[in-house]
């Protein structure tokens, strides 16, 4: 007959504790085989919709599934145009671009050359009162923003470029070093003709 010591019980009941539970984690969100159908199709439990642990705060075509991605950039939509608008702003864009090219190839992108060759299309500067209230004028050149590198912000070389062509169409452009582009869009709900940076 065996006996046994409290000590042995104890580490008896522990290991089988430890044990039950390592089996538990492991078995954690796997499917069991009896539950299939052969040759039945089955969905993957992170591309289904309706998945247990999927968060219902995640929005259809949003890349990482971040919640509220959406409301969060909404910032960054830029407003609808007309048709009749957005015809106006690609006159203006193609207006636009070839000076930004020719300034490109010449390695101009400051804001000073880049807002003297535009306003020689005879584009007038936009003009602003103490409260942002437009008072005439339609183009604004300014420096690019700002971004943070390693320990402090570094504004990049080049222009950016906003050009109000109606209260709904802008011409929105850029020129650096590596490239330039110019598009067409309606304004930015908080930054008008120019589409506001990333992290706000």
């Amino acid at each position: 007959m065996l006996t046994s010591t409290p000590g042995a019980r104890r580490r008896f009941v522990a290991t089988a504790l430890f044990l039950g539970a390592a089996v538990s984690l492991t078995a954690c969100g796997e499917q069991r085989g009896t539950d299939v159908a052969v040759g039945s199709s089955t969905t993957s439990p992170r591309s289904s919709p309706s998945s247990p642990g999927a968060s219902p705060y995640v929005e259809p075509g949003t890349v990482d599934g971040a919640p509220h991605n959406g409301d969060n950039n909404a910032y960054r939509r830029s407003g609808e145009m007309s048709p009749a608008s957005a015809k106006d702003a690609q006159k203006e864009a193609d207006r636009i671009e070839p000076v930004l090219k020719r300034l490109w190839g010449q390695k101009k992108w400051d804001p000073k050359s880049v807002r003297a060759a535009l306003l020689e299309l005879g584009y007038e500067e936009e003009r602003t009162g103490p409260k942002g209230k437009r008072l005439g004028g339609t183009l604004t050149v300014r420096e690019m923003y700002p971004r943070y590198e390693v320990d402090h912000n570094v504004t990049p070389e080049g222009a950016l470029i906003g050009l109000r062509v109606h209260d709904d169409a802008c011409v929105t452009a850029f020129v650096q070093k590596t490239n330039y582009e110019v598009k067409t869009n309606g304004p930015f709900m908080e930054t008008g003709c120019f589409e506001p940076p990333y992290g706000h």
